[in-house]
């Protein structure tokens, strides 16, 4: 995905994962208004790229 959009990752204290109680793993997409846009399901096994991706396609038309 080629898109203009800045990208975070937690770091090792975890301080963003318990903010939004993403445990184990989950893909979070924040609009430009700061709110959660996409909240994915519990991964591993619950990430849906084709659902993140449209996410990201809805909020930068």
């Amino acid at each position: 995905m080629q898109y203009g959009i800045r990208t975070y990752v937690d770091d090792m204290d975890d301080a963003v994962m318990n903010d939004y109680v993403a445990w184990p793993e989950r893909l979070y997409l924040i609009g430009t208004d700061n709110r959660i846009a996409y909240a994915g399901k519990h991964g591993p096994y619950g990430f849906s790229p084709k659902e993140l991706k449209a996410a990201i396609d809805h909020i930068t038309r």
